[in-house]
């Protein structure tokens, strides 16, 4: 096992490093993003009207911050696997997925005003990186099977 370490000491760092910044593009996501949301989803929201955004301001932070952590998985991905395959597919949903889910934001936020918490978990997986959540295990399972 000791061997397994120190060959994969520099893949251990990047993997390391990467979930540190994760965590920093958390711990201060109120100083470096426009999102009057982040405020709104801490309250009581279910019976709010949405707050009053600047549309141009928020989806330049909700696509900075998506941009961050796509860029971020992306390296995680590619440093756990070393396929640059899984790479490019990955890309691929990256950018499929961001125009899905920024479409589905704005259209709820200007035409379902009492869509609260649909809202929030499509906010939650622009802002969040749930994808690499979901993706690392399943190229992992993938990777197995392939094996086999």
């Amino acid at each position: 096992m000791l061997n397994k370490l120190s060959e994969n000491k520099f893949r251990i760092i990047i993997t390391i490093l990467v979930v540190l910044c994760l965590g920093i593009v958390r711990a201060f996501e109120n100083k470096l993003f426009y999102d009057p949301f982040l405020v709104y989803f801490e309250s009581d929201f279910k019976g709010l009207p949405f707050p009053q955004v600047d549309n141009l301001k928020l989806f330049a932070g909700l696509l900075f911050r998506y941009a961050l952590n796509t860029a971020l998985s992306l390296v995680l991905i590619y440093t756990l696997f070393k396929d640059k395959e899984i790479f490019k597919f990955s890309a691929f949903l990256y950018v499929f997925f961001l125009v899905l889910l920024l479409a589905a934001f704005f259209i709820i936020l200007e035409f379902f005003p009492n869509a609260n918490w649909l809202l929030f978990y499509v906010r939650r997986f622009i802002i969040q990186p749930i994808f690499l959540l979901l993706f690392v295990p399943a190229f992992y399972y993938q990777k197995q099977n392939l094996k086999k």
